[in-house]
């Protein structure tokens, strides 16, 4: 059942469900449409003066394969027979790290799902673009490596940087998330209120499937009342 949240679809509309019913509570995700389902609404969406940019997604795709950001309505495909696409608001002014866009992957182990059981991993990686950020603009929305931050295609960059101390924040273009968060601390940011604000959202975004998970895990295991035959590790 953990599609749910797995396929980029599922997750869109399973987060936009829980935001009509709890806006404030479930507004931590961009401005979301699944296409071909909100195609009318998306439209709209370009006929405002200003250029807004939108990043797009197959729903199934790993690795940053077939994203792609644009401005022009007319750029987004309208053959969906190899499945959905998932549309959001690109964020354009993303907190940068030594100037790079940069993203968290966090390690969660979901050990029941009625009650919910989870546990958010102390170590983490911090996975930053290998070009520069600058904000979007017609010319450089196809800079995959300033605005992605995909390990698959930006360790193919000649500039990419391993890491050799995982200790030291400032060291190649994959970190270890303490290292990185030391640094932000000495910085003078709120780190507890960070982790707090990450670990708020994760619970929301597994509360979001909690129901169906335990629909689907007490009819393929009707006599586990321990509720603990099967775990399930996500990335986030």
């Amino acid at each position: 059942g953990m599609s749910a949240i797995s396929r980029k679809n599922n997750l869109g509309r399973n987060l936009l469900r829980m935001r009509k019913i709890f806006p404030k509570e479930f507004k931590f995700f961009p401005d979301t449409w699944i296409l071909p389902t909100d195609m009318s609404d998306f439209k709209a969406q370009f006929n405002g003066k200003r250029n807004k940019t939108f990043i797009i997604k197959p729903d199934n795709g790993c690795q940053g394969r077939g994203i792609f950001l644009t401005r022009d309505f007319k750029e987004v495909p309208i053959d969906f027979s190899g499945g959905t696409l998932v549309a959001q608001r690109y964020m354009a002014k993303p907190f940068l790290l030594d100037g790079f866009k940069f993203d968290l992957r966090l390690y969660v182990l979901v050990t029941g799902c009625d009650p919910l059981r989870i546990f958010l991993h102390k170590e983490g990686l911090v996975r930053l673009a290998t070009q520069p950020y600058v904000p979007p603009t017609q010319k450089n929305l196809e800079k995959q490596m300033m605005h992605l931050t995909n390990y698959a295609f930006n360790s193919k960059n000649p500039d990419f940087e391993e890491n050799v101390n995982p200790e030291d924040a400032s060291d190649g273009h994959k970190r270890s998330l303490t290292a990185v968060l030391d640094f932000l601390k000495d910085e003078g940011h709120d780190v507890k209120q960070l982790m707090e604000e990450i670990e708020d959202m994760i619970v929301k975004t597994l509360i979001a499937v909690q129901p169906s998970l335990s629909h689907v895990y007490h009819s393929c295991q009707p006599d586990d009342m321990s509720n603990s035959m099967a775990f399930e590790i996500l990335g986030f």
